[in-house]
């Protein structure tokens, strides 16, 4: 590959990682407003559901950004993104904390007690997700180069449901469940916040495969790679 396309390769997958820690930075931070993503409430079981977090709008994409940097530049620079995302989400929360121990003053439009009641769950909505994340991501990444190797890097669309599908569920039971221990969320919405946000997830997964071939497709053409072959930055 010539420098111009190393120096292009260079600038993608830093723009994919900025998108990456960016999505995920603001799905902790806009966590505690929750919404119905149907037009109706169902009910299943007992449990509500399509009930969901803001937050998990902007969850998905990080999935889709790993999978495809596994798919281009390997599984070592989707790790990379993924460590990065945890360092970007613990300096975020060192910053909250400063911003609310810094006192307001007297005509600021946001007081003290309103800055609290947003953001004071912040550090323990990070800790949640970093550890459900942590599991999901490597997870993720995990099964999706075994189905990569198992198909020759051929069937795209297998590798990135399949390992999505199993870390979404991972990601999405655990964090509930953290949340649910710090008592952010109430118990008795356990199943129905799990049971919303898995098929949500399950639900973008399968409508963002025609945009992970598109991308693929693009820079295999770009960069001239063959199935299955991956850009080395190193």
């Amino acid at each position: 590959m010539n420098l111009k396309n190393v120096v292009l390769a260079r600038k993608i997958y830093l723009y994919l990682a900025a998108l990456f820690i960016t999505s995920l930075v603001v799905s902790n931070l806009i966590f505690q407003k929750f919404i119905y993503w149907y037009p109706f409430e169902w009910n299943l079981l007992g449990f509500t559901l399509f009930e969901l977090s803001v937050g998990i709008l902007p969850y998905p994409i990080t999935f889709l950004i790993t999978d495809l940097i596994s798919e281009i530049f390997g599984q070592k620079k989707a790790n990379q993104v993924v460590v990065a995302g945890i360092f970007a989400s613990i300096f975020s929360v060192l910053i909250i904390l400063i911003a609310e121990i810094a006192p307001a003053i007297s005509n600021s439009p946001i007081s003290d007690a309103i800055f609290t009641k947003v953001f004071s769950n912040s550090p323990l909505a990070v800790l949640a997700s970093m550890i459900s994340y942590l599991f999901a991501q490597f997870i993720d990444i995990k099964i999706y180069h075994f189905w990569k190797g198992f198909t020759n890097g051929k069937h795209l669309w297998v590798r990135n449901n399949f390992s999505t599908f199993s870390s979404q569920f991972i990601d999405t039971f655990m964090v509930i469940s953290l949340l649910s221990i710090f008592q952010i969320l109430p118990w008795q919405s356990f199943w129905g916040l799990v049971l919303s946000g898995f098929i949500f997830k399950v639900m973008v997964a399968a409508l963002d495969t025609p945009f992970l071939y598109l991308f693929v497709g693009l820079f295999r053409k770009k960069f001239k790679l063959k199935v299955g072959e991956e850009i080395n930055l190193d």
